[in-house]
């Protein structure tokens, strides 16, 4: 009989899934209109260690708070360097970078916005594995790169802007937790002075 499937605790968070989301179009963006084979390299490299770092973050929480932070911290740097790029796409090809406040890049905000939170609870609904996968399957597909070139590097950066505002409340966050828990050394030794004091 199956059970049901329970994905990692990281799927769970938009960070992950505005990364996953990132990694795939940075390597479809490259693909398209990189033609150097180092600085593709570097950017799907920085979406890579966007999406990895977020992963290995929240792995790392169960015993370590502060390299779970280090490690977000890394993340958000990764995709500062990949803003970084697009910008410089923009303007060595003197295209046009948009407002934030644009009305396209409004209404791709709240698209993708609502995508990632379908995508963060799936988890949620019971479903078995093939169903869950192919419901994030269907999910991602739903984020179509432009075909121009302008759009396309603006809506790479909208979505890089966003990552890393929620990265950065995702750190905040942490910090917040460990000034009010401690760390896993923190806990044990806690746990430890409570032993004794009732088992002495």
């Amino acid at each position: 009989m199956d059970g049901q499937f329970k994905p990692q605790s990281y799927k769970k968070l938009f960070t992950y899934w505005f990364s996953v989301i990132i990694y795939d179009k940075t390597v479809e963006f490259t693909d398209t209109y990189i033609k150097s084979w180092k600085l593709k390299e570097q950017m799907v490299g920085a979406a890579r260690s966007g999406k990895q770092n977020i992963v290995e973050g929240s792995d790392d929480l169960r015993t370590s708070i502060k390299i779970g932070i280090k490690l977000c911290g890394t993340s958000k740097g990764s995709i500062e360097e990949l803003i970084g790029d697009m910008e410089d796409f923009l303007r060595q090809r003197k295209l046009k970078k948009y407002s934030k406040n644009e009305e396209r890049i409004i209404l791709f905000r709240k698209r993708v916005g609502l995508l990632v939170r379908t995508l963060s609870s799936l988890g949620n609904l019971g479903l078995q594995e093939h169903d869950y996968e192919r419901r994030v399957t269907e999910n991602l597909a739903r984020v179509s790169l432009p075909p121009e070139p302008e759009t396309a590097a603006n809506f790479m950066l909208t979505l890089c802007h966003q990552l890393s505002f929620l990265l950065e409340k995702q750190i905040q966050g942490l910090e917040d937790k460990h000034k009010r828990e401690g760390g896993f050394t923190e806990k044990l030794y806690t746990a430890r002075k409570s032993y004794l004091k009732h088992n002495s």
